[in-house]
């Protein structure tokens, strides 16, 4: 019997090449994404902290607890936790009904709460100040009651609750449609209400 040494069964070095990947130019497009994020929001963000850290820190916690910046934070957190609420209930109530009911203009309510998405924001406000001004649409109803929307707290849950409702109703439509209607039969059965 005879041995065959090591040296003999050794194979040719070859060089392993790493897998391309699904998209050809990966490096190419992943280089101008970052090359794009850098220009865009990178450096204006680094800009920002240069000027914030070149005054000093006892200015910075200065202005950030003046009066004025406490009363936007509050009215900020106030109307997204309003618009929050509004947007809860009523995105299910919209999901629900684009989920489980047929009823004519259906399509119609479907397109119309993707409308934000549609819209820049900067035109949604323009569109939602006209509407609700003392001369609008719905603010000359509304102005000899008293109440004010537009230029307002108010004005700010609204513009909330029409840029997030899409957000709700998109991402509690697709879970509706995709829970079996047996499973609330059943639960009807046990004694749940509709």
């Amino acid at each position: 019997m005879s041995t065959i040494s090591g040296a003999a069964l050794s194979l040719p070095a070859v060089k392993v090449r790493r897998n391309a990947g699904v998209l050809p130019g990966f490096r190419l497009s992943l280089g101008y994404t970052l090359t794009y994020l850098s220009l865009i929001v990178l450096i204006p963000l680094a800009g920002l902290a240069w000027k914030s850290a070149a005054v000093g820190w006892d200015t910075f916690f200065t202005t950030v607890t003046a009066p004025r910046a406490l009363a936007a934070y509050r009215l900020t957190f106030a109307a997204a936790a309003a618009a929050a609420a509004v947007n809860v209930v009523f995105g299910l109530v919209v999901a629900w009904v684009l989920a489980r009911y047929e009823f004519p203009g259906k399509g119609l309510v479907d397109a119309l709460v993707d409308l934000p998405f549609a819209l820049p924001t900067a035109v949604a406000g323009i569109a939602l100040t006209a509407l609700y001004s003392e001369n609008g649409w719905l603010g000359r109803f509304l102005e000899p009651h008293g109440i004010k929307i537009a230029f307002a707290p108010a004005g700010v849950v609204v513009a909330m609750i029409f840029v997030g409702l899409p957000f709700v109703v998109r991402t509690v439509q697709p879970v509706l449609l995709d829970l079996d209607a047996q499973m609330e039969e059943v639960a009807a059965t046990l004694g749940a209400n509709r």
